[in-house]
């Protein structure tokens, strides 16, 4: 799925590494034809002795139709191991199926996984009949945006660029916190792995500066960003965009190199964890603590807790304007006069942000394994991110953690294809401040 408003793109990153239709990997099975007649008891049967775990988007007979209107049933048995033709290794009780009705078996190639897009599902019922279920989730932007809704995401996005450009001589990763239902920002921050012992002397020898940036268009291939560094720094920092900690998450480990710099390193605030930081510390700012004990009392009190009362329900905080942190909290926590103080701790309690529910993310660089698993945590809603980081990247580079099954929460991925002139500005951006 590609939207794009001029030059930019939105592409949907999926949860699983898409394959050509006709490149699908497949295994082996077998399967023998059928007498109509004896089809519902012979497929009940197999589904109790050699159920197809595992392949539930395979279907288990597949009907043929011949010459003169006749029709042909083929049922799918068990699972074939590799370069096995024989019976020898099938189930006792599969065996005993196929000499009670006298089954005349063969090998045949089903798809392993399930389809993806209908172009799939019609590449795999050309070898075997599968199931095909669009995804059922509703996520804005999985089916497109509209064209306020792209203005927006670029906007956002620009916003992550120029924030991770801004630093003299480096190029960093950002990361910008946004509420997509009143189109607000929540936070923003860059890598924060290298700090400063005397701020007086700053020293710019921890970051990289890049000749180029270059993005790519293609989403699914990803190409390292070749650099030529122009600060006379030695061999063995010879290496591109070091400065951003997604890309290079051990760099921290070669902190001794630095041991008579003006700065040391801190391996874990890379941009996406100081935004979510950020985020949380706004919620406190803007709501403060209610009282532990009386929360905890009414949350642990049956007769009073409703479904929505979960944390995990609990609905976000809409503010004009985040920084008059005042007029804020008396529009949050103003109270009608006959409300018990339960309803009014009940109240409180529904308005308190959970996490970052329902947010977005903007990102400048794919995120590592670290910072999309904090992601998941925060029950961020979407991920957006300009540069794949072929390193370690958690959401399509290297890995796909969208796609984990086993997480209680997932999210909605993306990749934004910036013109060659955002570019093109970003790289002058920098060059002005050396």
């Amino acid at each position: 799925m590609n939207n794009h408003l001029g030059s930019w793109q939105i592409v949907h990153i999926p949860d699983k590494q898409p394959v050509p239709p006709g490149q699908q990997p497949t295994v082996s099975m077998f399967a023998s034809v059928i007498d109509p007649k004896h089809a519902n008891t012979i497929v009940r049967r197999l589904n109790q002795v050699a159920p197809l775990e595992g392949f539930r988007h395979v279907k288990r007979v597949q009907k043929k139709f011949l010459e003169g209107g006749k029709t042909q049933l083929s049922v799918l048995i068990c699972l074939a191991c590799d370069n096995d033709t024989q019976l020898d290794n099938v189930p006792s009780h599969v065996q005993e199926l196929i000499n009670l009705y006298q089954l005349s078996t063969s090998i045949v190639k089903v798809c392993k996984y399930a389809p993806m897009s209908k172009a799939e599902w019609e590449e795999q019922c050309k070898l075997w009949p599968t199931s095909y279920h669009p995804p059922t989730y509703n996520i804005d932007g999985i089916t497109g945006f509209n064209e306020e809704d792209m203005q927006l995401v670029f906007k956002f996005m620009q916003f992550a660029v120029d924030l991770a450009t801004s630093g003299k001589n480096r190029v960093v990763n950002a990361a910008v916190i946004v509420d997509p239902s009143v189109k607000q920002l929540i936070a923003s921050a860059c890598d924060q792995i290298c700090a400063w012992k005397d701020k007086t002397s700053i020293d710019y020898s921890c970051f990289l500066k890049p000749e180029s940036i270059t993005s790519d268009s293609d989403s699914y291939r990803v190409a390292a960003h070749e650099t030529v560094l122009s600060n006379g720094l030695s061999n063995e920092l010879r290496q591109p965009y070091t400065g951003v900690s997604c890309l290079y998450p051990w760099r921290w480990t070669e902190k001794q190199q630095y041991s008579e710099s003006s700065c040391y390193w801190h391996p874990l605030r890379h941009a996406a964890i100081v935004a979510i930081e950020s985020s949380a510390a706004r919620d406190r700012r803007l709501l403060p603590d209610l009282g532990n004990i009386r929360i905890k009392s009414f949350e642990l009190d049956p007769m009073k807790a409703s479904p929505t009362s979960s944390p995990a329900k609990r609905q976000r905080t809409i503010c004009d304007n985040v920084d008059n942190d005042e007029s804020a909290g008396n529009q949050i926590f103003h109270m009608v006069d006959n409300e018990s103080a339960d309803n009014q701790i009940f109240h409180m309690a529904l308005a308190r942000p959970y996490l970052c529910t329902g947010y977005d993310i903007y990102l400048v660089w794919e995120p590592c394994p670290m910072c999309a698993m904090a992601l998941v945590h925060q029950r961020i809603r979407r991920i957006f991110y300009a540069f794949p980081n072929p390193n370690a990247g958690a959401l399509g580079s290297v890995h796909r953690l969208q796609g984990e099954k086993s997480l209680n929460h997932h999210y909605a991925v993306f990749r934004i294809v910036m013109p060659e002139e955002v570019l093109h500005r970003c790289k002058t951006d920098v060059a002005k401040t050396v």
